[in-house]
């Protein structure tokens, strides 16, 4: 009886997938040359005939200056598109069957829901909304359905009402999250904050899956010395105190996010790739493989074309669990004011209600639920892809 069902993610030979290899290669490499030159291009613009002080896109009327931030997102944008989004648009097939499995898991696909709404708000709201302005009148305003004594407020938006502690201000429409000490609106900080704190992880997290999966699979594809040479060498950056580093730099020079970026996707690879190398191991063996190197296939388009493509979901999950790891690091770095004050992110945002807890602790409540939403949206949709790409996990935890 035929039936769509493909082979188990783990042991599909990718390259007898597509009718021609060396082209679906060509594709994601021109793709991804077609899209850098152009960013390199418009980087080298910015950098050496603006400098600092101009606007990137003035020359279109546009008054947008593009951080170091930006062009690393851009650049990690581009990767993601053509070497894991065009992967799947390229084999449907395979990718049908795997979305019908992911389906069944109806926590997950809110929180791909949940997850993709926050990206795309995260992108393009500051787009459409001005930046939070600072109005010292409209400080401490309660979000709707709260309130604070109408000392703190200098001057309450909202209905005001007698209780037992005095005259209370409560929420108003103008401000529905209400406001901080400087008279910001939450809600906007918010969204500004959700495009900081989306470019830290995910540029973050690719630098880390990208450097770990290399070293793990070259490790455990080339074996002998190479492999011990690397694994040495893990042990080693495993031993280095990124956090003490990060504390040093910050106080001796300064820094911000890009120190954090650089610092912790440069130094936190160590872990994807003993994993990495722990998946790629057992697929080492398998036939397809050893077919491959009787057809004297080179060991970069073995590893390339075979393996990395055979522990994608070894490398999927690891992601789904790195993204909301620096999200919790930047943030509980900015709460303990070793972040940067000058970044709207949501750990900053935390960092600026520290002080006024007692009596305005939606400052601080409104970010700390947001994190923990998408922290928690991570961990289902983590545990629904490994199910769907892995069932064999599934059945041995049932």
């Amino acid at each position: 009886m035929a039936t769509d069902k493909p082979s188990r993610f783990d042991n599909v030979d990718w390259e007898a997938v597509t009718a021609d290899s060396g082209r679906a290669l060509s594709t994601n490499l021109l793709g991804t040359l077609l899209c850098v030159v152009p960013l390199i291009a418009l980087l080298v613009y910015d950098f050496v005939a603006l400098g600092q002080y101009e606007d990137t896109f003035a020359f279109v009327g546009i008054g947008y200056d593009v951080t170091q931030l930006d062009w690393l997102f851009a650049l990690s944008l581009i990767l993601f598109v053509f070497y894991a989004l065009l992967p799947l648009y390229q084999n449907p097939r395979i990718t049908r069957y795997y979305w019908r499995e992911f389906k069944r898991n109806r926590p997950a696909v809110v929180s791909l829901a949940f997850l993709t709404f926050v990206f795309v708000v995260g992108l393009l709201g500051p787009i459409f909304i001005s930046q939070p302005e600072i109005d010292l009148v409209t400080q401490y305003q309660p979000p709707i359905g709260m309130s604070v004594q109408n000392t703190y407020p200098v001057q309450c938006l909202g209905e005001v009402t007698s209780g037992a502690s005095g005259q209370l201000c409560h929420g108003s429409l103008a401000h529905p999250l209400g406001t901080d000490s400087r008279g910001r609106d939450i809600l906007v900080m918010l969204i500004y904050g959700m495009q900081v704190t989306v470019k830290i992880a995910f540029i973050t997290s690719l630098i880390v899956i990208t450097i770990g999966t290399a070293v793990g699979t070259v490790a455990a594809y080339s074996g002998g010395m190479i492999d011990e040479v690397l694994m040495r060498y893990v042990d080693v950056q495993q031993s280095f105190p990124t956090f003490i580093a990060y504390l040093l730099i910050l106080y001796a020079y300064g820094g911000g996010l890009f120190l954090f970026i650089v610092l912790f996707g440069t130094f936190a690879w160590e872990g994807t790739a003993r994993y990495v190398r722990s998946n790629a191991l057992t697929k080492s063996e398998d036939e397809f493989m050893k077919s491959a190197e009787l057809t004297g296939a080179s060991t970069y388009h073995i590893i390339t074309r075979h393996l990395i493509p055979n522990t994608a979901s070894s490398i999927i999950t690891i992601l789904t669990l790195l993204v909301p790891g620096f999200i919790l690091a930047e943030a509980q770095l900015a709460f303990l004011g070793l972040g940067d004050p000058t970044a709207p992110s949501w750990g900053q945002l935390l960092s600026t209600g520290r002080d006024a807890l007692p009596y305005a602790p939606w400052i601080t409540l409104m970010p700390g639920f947001l994190i923990f939403l998408t922290i928690l949206a991570f961990n289902f949709l983590g545990d629904a892809v490994l199910d769907a790409l892995n069932p064999e996990a599934q059945a041995e935890s049932e």
